[in-house]
């Protein structure tokens, strides 16, 4: 397979498992959390929509051990590149020539402009890869000025056969000042993590009929698929249904209405015969070219009393989204955006709950300064209602809540030991957990034992950790002879053969714990995958 060489390639080839885990933590102030049945406030929660405000590459990071292999739908807008947008690239990569790009805009006379834009890239659709499930799809906005080359380096990163599509979405109709071209429009690169695990991507289709339930199922009368199946031109009548060829026997139609499949509809003095069509059965494989102007964009961010430049329309993000989620298995899902911007993305996900009744969460991650008062304060807008809004349901408020986080200090030894920053046990614990085993922790209630979960079927899994410096300093959080003994006790209750053990110490022979079969890991490192062992 053809690859893309570029200057720092190969020193950022797997930068990515070299970034620190850091902790997330929660600013209750600027979160929006749901409330209980009386109305009161409940307490933010990293289980919530997510808007976590810092460096997108550690934050992707930081989102691992929680959402490994979770995520079905990744979209982000990353920059086009243009030499007009001050970005700059700022990725702490240990390489003189690398160090020589910290902190300076990428302009357009700057030579080295595509090769920065790659090297900030590779790594972040690296661990975008990681984080989403095997049926997920990424879509990335683009124009011309990368287009090609980010082509190349997900062919490499995702696999030539996981190629979706490359969407041409029409962003502008006619006007505009060009030396050669008016270019209006722009592309979505499509890829998939396992094209083989993933289901034709549907959009929404224009349902022409009533909207019915029946037995507690949505369902819509399509009132034309008589004419379109027996290709009859203007209205077939039921009361003429002899008359049509290829469907002389009536009684068919009338078993069927008996059987719920069909009803009557009275159209003038006659009755038209509809059919019962499932709603989330109901859609039609994407056409290559979308339409979504960019004027829209600005009039859906104004109408919330904000103002930002270059916003996507809501409506291709949901009809990107919804091409994933359609449908009852789909409509509880995550949906990731690590490029936030305004967070078009977190409206367009709300919106599609409040339509269909879903439950779908989105985590954004946006790095600029205005990542509260620009993207967190419009999904706030448009949670509780902008009362001067046109859109009846964005008047009255889309619903939902988030939880805003900032990153913490990186899991580190050194931190451990001095104390500063600790991560809650819940965090270190799904650190430790994703990096021994590769596998995301689900939900667990801590306990005094320190038992976390079963591995495997077969292993014992145990965190011995109290976010406290003097229990760090303590025997107690080391693996002594006492610890040994209460986990070969709860591993005969669990019916577990084997054990792992990450503390901060260990008061007893590897060698006999080896024999006994219990692995001991010094926290917070030791992140092999030793359950594969």
């Amino acid at each position: 397979m053809p690859t893309l060489d570029f200057k720092g390639k190969h020193i950022i080839h797997s930068y990515h498992l070299g970034v620190p885990f850091r902790d997330l933590r929660i600013d209750e102030k600027k979160s929006l959390p749901p409330k209980d049945q009386k109305g009161k406030k409940q307490k933010p929660s990293l289980d919530d929509n997510l808007i976590i405000h810092g460096d997108n590459l550690h934050a992707l990071k930081a989102l691992l051990p929680r959402y490994a292999g979770k995520i079905k739908c990744v979209y982000i807008d990353p920059p086009y590149n243009t030499g007009k947008e001050g970005w700059k690239y700022n990725d702490n990569v240990n390489s003189p020539t690398i160090k020589e790009w910290l902190s300076k805009t990428v302009e357009l006379d700057d030579l080295q402009r595509h090769d920065k834009w790659l090297c900030m890239m590779w790594p972040r659709l690296s661990l975008l890869k990681e984080l989403m499930s095997e049926d997920g799809v990424i879509f990335i906005s683009i124009d011309s000025n990368e287009q090609f080359r980010l082509m190349a380096i997900m062919e490499e990163i995702f696999g030539t056969d996981n190629f979706i599509s490359d969407f041409v979405v029409i962003r502008a109709e006619g006007g505009g000042l060009a030396k050669q071209v008016i270019k209006g429009h722009d592309y979505v690169i499509v890829y998939a993590k396992d094209i083989s695990r993933v289901n034709p991507l549907k959009r929404k289709k224009d349902v022409r009929g009533k909207i019915v339930k029946k037995d507690g199922v949505e369902y819509w009368l399509e009132e034309d698929w008589l004419r379109k199946e027996f290709g009859k031109y203007g209205t077939c009548y039921y009361e003429q249904i002899s008359e049509y060829k290829g469907i002389e026997k009536k009684n068919e139609i009338d078993k069927g209405i008996k059987d719920g499949l069909y009803r009557l509809i009275k159209k003038g003095k006659y009755h038209i015969v509809a059919r019962f069509r499932k709603l989330e059965e109901d859609g039609s494989k994407f056409y290559s070219v979308l339409k979504h102007l960019s004027s829209k964009g600005v009039d859906d961010i104004r109408e919330t009393g904000i103002e930002f430049d270059y916003p996507k329309p809501v409506s291709l993000i949901k009809e990107l989204i919804l091409g994933v989620t359609l449908g009852k298995n789909g409509q509880d899902t995550i949906i990731l955006d690590s490029f936030a911007g305004s967070g078009t993305t977190a409206q367009a996900v709300l919106d599609l709950n409040k339509e269909d009744g879903g439950n779908r969460k989105f985590i954004l991650v946006e790095c600029e300064d205005y990542a509260d008062k620009i993207t967190a304060e419009r999904v706030r807008r448009v949670i509780k209602g902008v009362p001067k809004a046109k859109d009846e349901s964005l008047k009255n408020g889309l619903g939902g809540s988030f939880t805003y986080c900032t990153l913490g200090d990186e899991v580190s030894e050194e931190n451990l030991l001095k104390g500063k920053s600790l991560p809650s046990y819940e965090a270190l614990s799904k650190y430790v957990f994703y990096t021994a085993t590769g596998n995301t922790l689900g939900k667990f209630k801590p306990n005094n034992n320190f038992y976390i979960a079963k591995v495997d079927g077969d292993t014992a899994f145990f965190v011995v950790y109290k976010p406290n410096k003097e229990f760090l300093a303590s025997n107690d959080s080391a693996l002594s002879l006492e610890r040994k003994e209460l986990i070969q006790k709860i591993m005969k209750q669990k019916k577990c053969s084997k054990a792992i053990v990450f503390a901060s110490a260990c008061f007893y022979s590897l060698k006999e714990l080896s024999q006994e079969k219990i692995t001991f890991c010094q926290l917070p490192f030791a992140i092999h995958k030793i359950v594969s062992r």
